[in-house]
């Protein structure tokens, strides 16, 4: 049974549907790290589904039977082929009419952009990597979800002298206070992965070299290593899932346990083999 891919537009009309021929159950299932019946697929918000974590989200999600992806969207964008999942197109405005009529387990957050992307203009970073993030959250506990995941950043400071570090870090305190039953914060060093539509030369270059620079670092500097962006999507997928109340923190080798523990609860969840 494949699953539906949905693109829905909230505004003052009723809204438009656009379907596939696709369906699938949204019941959810236990916590995967301590149960092993499997009762079916867990709904997971996604806010960010074109970036490089949220575009690995969609393919990890959609090549199992764990999770089940709810993307939200301010435009429709190309989805990874194969992909099994809901997308919904809306105003970041009408977001948590969104979340409120489908009822995540969970929202990741992966939403950002670049001081490049924005022309080097601070006000309009912050209004993306803070602003709207905070707003999400927000609406993620008027609308009754949970827990939220966060990707930020390594080295994240509110007291930084380095803007983009200081921004992730406010961001960091003022998500901590919005209500949310669990938090996950992760903190990714250098990303390994393939960007679409979005060349970045200096992070090409640090990742080409990082085999070598990796293991130079100091320890005090090693929460700046590279990782792969599959072990950060896994992470957010199997923290997502979690049902404990707090605040988690979660560097490299926190996000690989993390994704160590999606992949066991995967694959013992896969159908067996006559």
């Amino acid at each position: 049974m494949s699953d539906r891919r949905k693109a829905l537009e909230f505004g003052k009309n009723k809204p438009d549907f656009r379907r596939k021929n696709e369906r699938y159950s949204p019941n959810e299932q236990p916590e995967p790290s301590t149960v092993a019946v499997k009762l079916g697929p867990t709904r997971i918000g996604l806010v960010g589904a074109t970036g490089l974590i949220g575009t690995r989200v969609i393919e990890i999600a959609s090549a199992s039977d764990e999770a089940r992806i709810v993307g939200i969207a301010r435009r429709e964008a190309k989805l990874p082929d194969g992909a099994r999942m809901e997308m919904f197109v809306a105003e970041s405005e009408k977001w948590g009419e969104v979340l409120e009529a489908v009822q995540p387990r969970s929202l990741i957050c992966a939403l950002g952009t670049t001081m490049s992307k924005v022309g080097g203009d601070e006000d309009a970073f912050r209004a993306v990597d803070q602003d709207l993030i905070i707003a999400t959250a927000e609406a993620a506990v008027a609308a009754g979800v949970p827990n939220m995941v966060l990707v930020s950043s390594a080295g994240a400071d509110p007291m930084s002298k380095n803007f983009y570090l200081r921004v992730k870090g406010e961001t960091e305190k003022l998500i901590s206070k919005v209500g949310l039953k669990r938090l996950d914060i992760l903190r990714p060093g250098l990303l390994r992965g393939v960007r679409e539509d979005d060349f970045r030369l200096v992070e090409k270059l640090a990742m080409v070299a990082s085999p070598i620079t990796d293991p130079l670092l100091p320890q005090k500097w090693a929460m700046y290593r590279s990782i792969d962006a599959d072990l950060v999507a896994e992470a957010a997928l199997g923290l997502g899932m979690r049902k404990a109340a707090g605040r988690f923190t979660h560097d490299n080798e926190g996000m690989k346990r993390a994704a160590r523990e999606w992949r066991n609860a995967v694959e013992r969840h896969a159908p067996k083999e006559d």
